[in-house]
């Protein structure tokens, strides 16, 4: 029994010897991240799909980009100049930063990105949207756009980590190196309602250290999470909606279905009802009231922004 088992685990080790250099290769044998027709498309989603090997991943054209315009964001005047300026920037070739989209949310953060795309993208600008599981991929994305003539935006949503993730490195590096240095052709545009993308825990207070002169330093759980949004060079926050920016937007968006003023008058009551039953008021809130207003009182109906 005991020349079995031998003869059995020596068979096994052979077939281990010959199968690890197999999965040590496993990595090159995936096919190649697939290139789209890129005069066919402005919008892109970088998509993982499995296979036999493992993950693969493709570029895949988006056929209905959003239609949204820079005119149809209100209240954040300042916000889509900081943004739409640095834009403007980048597709001309020169330099720009990335770019740190924080705060409220529903007041406009994805919706100013998607409107840069429609306003720059007769000049070279390309937008890629990213899922936050997908960020690893990012040196391979930049890889392969690296060399093209246009002007490419990552776009993450929502954007935020747990402690250890994957993409949290892959984002780093390429903040710092690959979009900074080597690709001038790739920007970074990420939101998020964590200006430090990570939580932030009571307890990392308590590795800070204090010096006898009274000068602070922070603990390194701290000074990591901020290492990773300190990577882009524009910050722009977003606030909360006061009642009057909020029933701007209402009319605005109410006009572009079609209402009157006197509709849009009429409708300011309930406008009001719909942000309270919400707890918010936001540009997001805003336009989902003046859908649904629209779709009960207002015959003419406008082709609607995705």
């Amino acid at each position: 029994m005991s020349n079995d088992f031998s003869r059995l685990a020596q068979r096994l080790e052979s077939l281990l010897d010959q199968i690890e250099p197999l999965l040590g290769r496993v990595d090159q044998l995936l096919p190649s991240p697939r290139e789209p027709d890129w005069k066919n498309a402005v919008a892109f989603r970088w998509r993982r799909r499995r296979t036999a090997l493992g993950a693969a991943a493709s570029l895949v054209p988006v056929s209905r980009p959003a239609a949204l315009r820079l005119d149809d964001l209100q209240n954040i005047d300042e916000q889509k100049r900081l943004v739409a300026q640095n834009t403007l920037q980048f597709v001309r070739g020169r330099p720009a930063n990335n770019v740190l989209l924080t705060g409220a949310r529903g007041t406009g953060k994805s919706s100013l990105i998607k409107a840069c795309l429609n306003e720059f993208h007769a000049r070279g600008l390309r937008l890629i949207e990213v899922d936050k599981d997908d960020l690893v991929d990012l040196p391979d994305l930049v890889e392969m756009v690296g060399s093209r003539p246009e002007r490419f935006i990552v776009y993450c949503d929502d954007l935020s980590f747990e402690q250890g993730e994957g993409g949290y490195k892959a984002l780093k590096t390429v903040l710092d190196g690959s979009v900074a240095g080597q690709s001038d052709n790739v920007l970074v545009y990420a939101t998020s309602n964590r200006r430090h993308l990570m939580p932030e825990m009571m307890s990392e207070n308590l590795q800070a250290k204090y010096q006898e002169d009274g000068e602070i330093h922070p603990g390194e759980t701290s000074e990591e999470k901020i290492s990773l949004s300190e990577r882009f060079g524009l910050w722009v926050a977003f606030y909360p909606f006061r009642q009057d920016d909020y029933l701007a937007v209402v009319a605005h968006w109410l006009g572009f279905f079609g209402a009157g003023e006197k509709d849009i008058e009429r409708a300011r009551g309930d406008a009001l009802r719909w942000a309270l039953e919400r707890g918010s008021r936001s540009g997001r809130v805003a336009w989902q009231f003046a859908r649904d207003w629209a779709g009960h009182h207002v015959k003419r109906r406008a082709q609607q922004p995705s």
